[in-house]
């Protein structure tokens, strides 16, 4: 089958990885002049999760969307596996405080007002915007056009959080709390394991009810290597390398993945680069924040995972043959961009991250906020949902490898 394909498609197939790995070797050399291998290290691991969350076509968006619209649930069910790795991963290590020799801590954040709305509009964003944060990065490296608009949105609306947050943050909360700290990691993980094994059951019995048998998975063309490289692969696959490359991630940066912090930390820059003195807001004070708005974007290790995670996805969209922009946007999809993106950045900042920060990376951490960022954020989902066919007519189900 290889040899009949038209001459005039193979340089095509071969541009967009080329020029992903011509980026990736690039960013490496630059970063390990500027900064050290470590950041080599993590631009890798960035590029490992785009290629992992392209393949697995692993959107949390559309996961949440086929649950909620079909009653399919493989997708959530997937996501309880990657939880479920990544506590027997992390909760030992947290609970040491040290991995590999190299102290490490959870993103453990309050749980509070802020985090019930911003969590809640975020969920709205994920239906509207057509991804999540981690979507929105892997669609737009794998040549989504209209998730570029998103992702502009995105950014707007979380630097636009940042001036609110003082307010937001001084909201009543409960004060920040690790069940592996209160509680010690074997009943932390014993009780973290139920409650997904519980999550994953409603699921089946969910399913079944609806349609008598759970979905087959897809059938590949590709096995072996080639599939490894072309995809696409199947949600556990995809489950398993998240949670492990979250664990590199961890070790690395000493911290767990984040994704959104970045966001806001661009438009700051492009503020500050407009005259507006964004130093002056009380979140940008914070030693932490403004040590980051002081320094090199190349320096910042969440900007340059997502470098990475769009480089990784672009590279795996011309190794799939996928990888065919359009800028052919329906004005109605370009408003829900426009308007999912805000609801995005804002809800993001205001609950402490965003479907890998406060859900991957919070639950990971055992944060109490975390679990509560699941809770709103789905009720998000459930209006957005409900929204979409003012924005989208006649969609039936989500599109597949897309994320959104």
């Amino acid at each position: 089958m290889g040899l009949s394909m038209p001459a005039t498609s193979l340089p095509r197939r071969l541009g967009a990885p080329s020029f992903a790995l011509a980026l990736l070797l690039a960013g490496a050399w630059f970063l390990n002049l500027q900064v050290g291998y470590k950041q080599v290290l993590l631009l890798s691991v960035g590029a490992a999760l785009g290629l992992t969350l392209y393949h697995a076509a692993f959107g949390f968006t559309s996961a949440w969307r086929v649950f909620i619209n079909e009653r399919r649930g493989a997708g959530l069910r997937a996501q309880m596996v990657m939880l479920a790795l990544a506590v027997l991963l992390f909760f030992p290590a947290l609970a040491a405080g040290n991995l590999f020799g190299q102290p490490v801590t959870g993103l453990v954040a309050p749980a509070g007002v802020s985090v019930v709305f911003g969590a809640f509009i975020f969920g709205i964003g994920m239906q509207l915007g057509g991804g999540c944060a981690s979507g929105t990065l892997f669609t737009v490296g794998g040549g989504n056009a209209r998730m570029l608009v998103t992702l502009l949105f995105f950014i707007i609306g979380s630097v636009t959080a940042t001036h609110h947050a003082d307010w937001w943050f001084a909201l009543p909360s409960f004060p920040a709390t690790s069940i592996v700290q209160a509680w010690g990691v074997g009943p932390a993980l014993l009780a973290s394991l139920a409650l997904f094994a519980v999550i994953g059951w409603a699921t089946v019995v969910l399913e079944k009810r609806r349609h008598g048998v759970l979905e087959a998975a897809p059938v590949s063309e590709h096995q072996g290597l080639r599939r490894v490289l072309r995809g696409p692969w199947p949600l556990l696959w995809g489950a398993i390398a998240l949670a492990l490359l979250n664990y590199a991630t961890l070790a690395l940066a000493g911290r767990p993945w984040g994704i959104t912090s970045a966001f806001a930390l661009w438009g700051a820059k492009a503020l500050n680069g407009l005259g507006v003195e964004v130093g002056s807001w009380v979140f940008w004070q914070a030693p932490a924040n403004a040590k980051a708005l002081a320094a090199p974007l190349w320096q910042d290790i969440t900007t340059v995972m997502d470098i990475g995670i769009v480089l990784g996805a672009l590279l795996a969209a011309g190794l799939a043959g996928r990888f065919a922009p359009s800028l052919k946007i329906p004005l109605a999809s370009l408003l829900a961009a426009v308007i999912g993106g805000l609801l995005l950045g804002y809800g993001s900042r205001l609950a402490y991250g965003c479907n890998i920060g406060a859900y991957f990376s919070g639950i990971a951490s055992g944060s109490v906020h975390g679990w509560l960022w699941l809770v709103a954020a789905y009720a998000g989902n459930l209006v957005g949902v409900r929204l979409r066919p003012m924005f989208f007519a006649g969609e039936r189900r989500a599109v597949a490898l897309t994320g959104c």
